[in-house]
């Protein structure tokens, strides 16, 4: 059977027994019963009794119980109750942190539980997103985490970030078409894959995989099927446990040997020797361990990195050489606007003057026409249009006031045959299409051009000065944006036809 991504739209609907406008509550019940909860399925879970049992699995720690038998025997009942105390207090410690962690990774999960938008009964409703089945019709936006694995069937120019599974940098373009050769993971871009963040436009898709048989799910199995290994630390300290206890064991049968030798009786000569090898146990190292490791936690806790265990934190203080093949995953993949181009002049971009009406008119033209946002911090959308409103953050202008004062009544979105997007505002008491695009593309289309002495027509010796800019910009590997703009009839509705007779405003790079 081919796979989803070499399917037609319909034909994936057909198999998946759905239709575009979403399943029924009654279907998606029975949908449940056949394939089960949208979640990853995970290992059972230690009770704390087992936990506590676990931290006297350690080479050392079982001799430290051995020696505090062995003193208990001997009638030394201060030494071995010494020593329980200080494997019990050792094994609280352990356990304490081991819960916390647990606990702290339980509350991360239920804040991280991602929501929904889903077609069902006909209307649009938001759900958890484990509620989800196949056949699913789900619906996508800039800003939402993909939660499960789905065929597109809808397309608004839709970018999705994927490189948690995939290890690329640059948010994947997606497409509504069948890929019929095979192909891999990366260059499915009919699918969407749990896990993958939507970073530009808007999408609607149909649920194929759920849970453990999404792509995410059989990396979890692969993790699941593999085994523990030990830390450098417990391996050491296994074996130095080892040298010790052969060590001691071999000074106190000579021992042993010796008082027998010069006539004691054997159950005096034994005694002595048990007592020494007691006394030559060191109690308190297993304890300092774990001590100083639950330091490490605390300091690791207060960088905002949860330790579920406390050999990991020696695990990582161990590790001297990172090995990554995608370099451009380790970036922060945030861009800064450098330059303007505006009224024939080159403007740094710290030099830019607000005051100025071509100037203020491109930045708010580039607020304006842009899908992203940055509320409290966060940054939602492709990294080109997150750094054109942070540039009106720098100068005062937040893209919320500027959004509420002009607000968008109509858009064409980007697509890659006409390389730009367009948005339609009420300003000044004009209707007025605001472009972005690409330079040589827009240059095409644009008839005139904003001067300091008024709009005049464009002129090719215009176009060639605008065209030069380009290039320099290029070669100095700026990422460059042309604005243009024209007046709109009123109540008219937006058409790639209306793409044409623009004004130029300026280059932003």
């Amino acid at each position: 059977m081919k796979e989803f991504y070499q399917q037609t739209v319909k034909e994936v609907l057909d198999r998946v027994e759905s239709s575009e406008t979403g399943l029924t509550s009654e279907q998606a019940g029975k949908f449940r019963e056949r394939c089960g909860w949208n979640e990853l399925a995970e290992g059972k879970k230690k009770s704390i009794p087992q936990i506590f049992l676990e931290q006297y699995k350690d080479f050392l720690v079982l001799i430290l119980i051995a020696s505090a038998i062995i003193s208990g025997m001997l009638g030394d009942e201060e030494s071995a109750a010494v020593i329980l105390i200080v494997i019990t207090i050792n094994a609280i410690l352990g356990t304490v942190q081991t819960v916390k962690a647990e606990q702290s990774l339980q509350s991360l999960k239920k804040l991280a539980g991602p929501q929904a938008k889903v077609l069902r009964d006909g209307s649009t409703i938001q759900l958890p997103a484990r509620e989800l089945v196949v056949g699913d019709v789900i619906l996508v936006e800039a800003g939402d985490m993909i939660p499960a694995d789905a065929r597109l069937i809808e397309n608004a120019s839709l970018k999705v970030d994927e490189s948690a599974l995939t290890g690329e940098s640059l948010a994947v373009e997606k497409g509504l078409e069948a890929i019929l050769a095979e192909a891999p993971l990366g260059d499915r871009t009919n699918m969407l894959f749990s896990g993958s963040f939507v970073t530009y436009g808007r999408g609607k898709a149909v649920v194929t995989d759920i849970g453990m048989q999404t792509e995410v799910g059989k990396i979890a199995g692969l993790l699941k099927s593999t085994s523990e290994k030990q830390t450098p630390l417990q391996v050491s300290l296994e074996e130095f446990g080892k040298k010790l206890s052969v060590l001691i064991l071999v000074f106190c049968g000579i021992l042993f040997a010796i008082n027998v030798f010069r006539g004691e009786k054997i159950s005096s000569a034994f005694m002595f020797a048990v007592a020494l090898a007691v006394a030559a146990i060191p109690e308190a190292l297993s304890s300092i361990v774990t001590i100083v490791l639950s330091f490490g936690t605390q300091k690791m806790a207060k960088e905002h990195a949860i330790i579920r265990k406390l050999q990991a934190v020696e695990g990582l203080g161990s590790v001297s050489v990172i090995c990554s093949d995608k370099t451009g995953t380790l970036t922060q993949n945030k861009m800064t606007v450098e330059d303007y181009y505006v009224e024939g002049k080159r403007i740094p971009a710290a030099e830019i003057d607000i005051a100025d009406p071509a100037q203020n008119y491109l930045l708010e033209c580039s607020i304006l026409c842009n899908d992203s946002t940055n509320e409290n911090g966060v940054e939602i959308g492709d990294p080109t249009e997150t750094a054109l409103i942070n540039l009106g953050s720098r100068y005062g202008i937040e893209a919320a006031s500027v959004r509420n004062r002009y607000p968008r009544e109509g858009e064409l979105p980007f697509d890659s045959d006409r390389k730009m997007m367009s948005t339609l505002h009420r300003i000044n008491g004009e209707n007025r299409m605001i472009v972005k695009g690409a330079v040589d593309r827009l240059l095409e289309l644009t008839e005139w051009i904003w001067t300091k002495d008024g709009i005049r027509e464009i002129t090719e010796a215009d176009k060639e000065t605008i065209q030069q800019q380009n290039r320099d910009f290029s070669m100095e590997g700026l990422r460059v944006l042309a604005f243009t703009y024209r007046e709109i009839p009123k109540e008219h509705v937006l058409t790639a036809k209306d793409e044409a007779h623009l004004v130029f405003l300026g280059l932003i790079a």
